[in-house]
């Protein structure tokens, strides 16, 4: 077939996969064999179509398309289209996707000149060398001793480190061990969905770690808020509920009673005995589950008479983050 009728079956399969999905993955495919693409289509198959070609074209598709298409956002997924790579075009769970991108990586010797992908330790015990190849892992500076008439390795020794390049001496020695200390695939970058590009990292994060950093979010949004002085959502429950205490500290100490002040004046008016009593009671569910063992020394401590304790009003009106600066409105 001719290469004017390839670029045009090209950009008219592209640009329809552009209007029926709204999920790209950006793929790198560096080292992927053709054997190893197939077994990544068949994996994907029903859930997602891989697109592979040169980065002129696929810019050129994406840039025709936007023509076609004011104000489409694809644009921002033109920054991610460099190097060696390929689309996934999806609709369905990026999760699943991923993890069949991840299960269907091969392992691999390690090369010269390479970046370490990983860390790689050698693990200790017989290697099967003679001894007189103990030049490798002195050259590497591997413990070694002879044992039955070869090389064992005394301990784990990490010979490559994550990040760094390979030399000669690591590769000759793991070609020697059988060691294939990397994995070749391909490699999940960033991801581009319904008009915004990130990086792939984030796929990495559970609901959990999503709800901490909101959590952290909304707590120095309330900080920031309280020390301004400046209201929002996030400060508003701090900033009643120092009101409130500021309310309870005043009828406490004048007398003056409300409706809401009535279970509090109840706790203020008890024998600081009594006090102690219900402390404790209260407390006691939490350790409701210790051992039996445990129980008999925790009856003795509560046939113990309680110390008094001294009641103390808070009168700072109730300052968040360590501060006694009041906020103002």
């Amino acid at each position: 077939m001719p290469t004017r009728e390839r670029k045009a079956e090209y950009f008219k399969q592209m640009s329809q996969l552009l209007d029926e999905y709204s999920t790209i993955l950006i793929v790198g495919c560096d080292n992927v064999g053709s054997h190893q693409m197939q077994k990544i289509r068949m994996g994907l198959r029903g859930k997602a179509i891989v697109l592979m070609g040169k980065n002129t074209l696929m810019r050129k598709v994406i840039n025709n398309y936007i023509k076609d298409h004011p104000g489409n956002s694809l644009v921002n997924l033109l920054p991610a289209v460099v190097g060696n790579i390929g689309l996934v075009f999806t609709n369905g769970d990026i999760a699943a996707i991923r993890e069949v991108i991840k299960n269907n990586r091969v392992g691999a010797p390690a090369r010269v000149g390479q970046i370490a992908e990983c860390d790689v330790t050698i693990p200790p015990g017989p290697t099967g060398c003679d001894p007189g190849q103990t030049g490798w892992f002195q050259a590497l500076n591997v413990a070694t001793k002879i044992q039955k008439g070869q090389i064992e390795i005394v301990s784990e020794q990490k010979i490559i480190t994550k990040g760094g390049k390979v030399g000669p001496s690591e590769v000759a020695l793991l070609s020697k061990l059988n060691i294939k200390p990397f994995t070749y695939g391909l490699t999940l970058s960033s991801v581009y969905d319904n008009g915004a590009l990130f990086d792939a990292k984030a796929l990495e994060m559970s609901t959990e770690d999503l709800k901490m950093k909101f959590i952290q979010s909304v707590r120095r949004v309330a900080a920031a808020s309280l020390t301004l002085g400046y209201p929002t959502l996030a400060s508003l429950p701090h900033s009643l509920g120092g009101r409130v205490r500021d309310l309870l500290a005043v009828s406490s100490i004048t007398g003056y009673k409300f409706k809401y002040s009535e279970p509090w004046d109840a706790l203020f008016s008890m024998d600081p005995a009594e006090l102690a009593k219900l402390q404790a009671a209260s407390a006691a569910p939490a350790a409701g589950g210790a051992a039996g063992a445990g129980a008999a020394p925790a009856a003795a401590d509560a046939k113990k008479p309680e110390p008094k304790v001294e009641e103390e009003i808070d009168m700072s009106g109730g300052a968040l983050f360590g501060s006694d600066k009041k906020e103002g409105y």
